[in-house]
């Protein structure tokens, strides 16, 4: 549905050291450098960090949010806990099953160093009919 989603940070490195670590725990291998990016790739898609080209400072949008696909609520719980080691901060409610429109859901919620919200999704797979 999308080629790549890149979000603008303040401290390239700081948000690097975030994003390796937090991205990890979905089997993303560290960023790549490119000039002022940092690119995660995978076989779903491209992530990318970078310093705002226009030289003004980033900023999150505010109601934007960014999941991440995670294979398990273990593996959701992991990217929050790394995310918090790295420098991130818990928003939303703690991670944990939410039943909506959408179906059931397990949703891990928090902010990059940036202010950006994030979350692991984990959709378990549907009963057979």
């Amino acid at each position: 549905m999308f080629s790549h989603v890149m979000l603008g940070v303040s401290d390239l490195d700081t948000s690097r050291r975030f994003y390796d670590a937090l991205l990890a725990t979905v089997g993303v291998r560290p960023g790549v450098a490119n000039g002022q990016r940092y690119f995660y790739r995978n076989a779903q898609g491209t992530f990318a960090i970078t310093r705002p080209i226009n030289g003004e400072p980033a900023s999150h949008g505010n109601g934007a949010t960014i999941g991440f696909a995670a294979e398990s609520p273990e593996q959701a719980d992991a990217f929050h806990a790394a995310g918090l080691a790295a420098g991130g901060t818990t928003c939303e409610d703690p991670p944990g099953w939410r039943d909506g429109s959408v179906g059931r859901l397990y949703l891990a919620y928090l902010r990059d160093p940036d202010g950006n919200k994030i979350c692991a999704v984990h959709r378990p797979p549907r009963p057979a009919a």
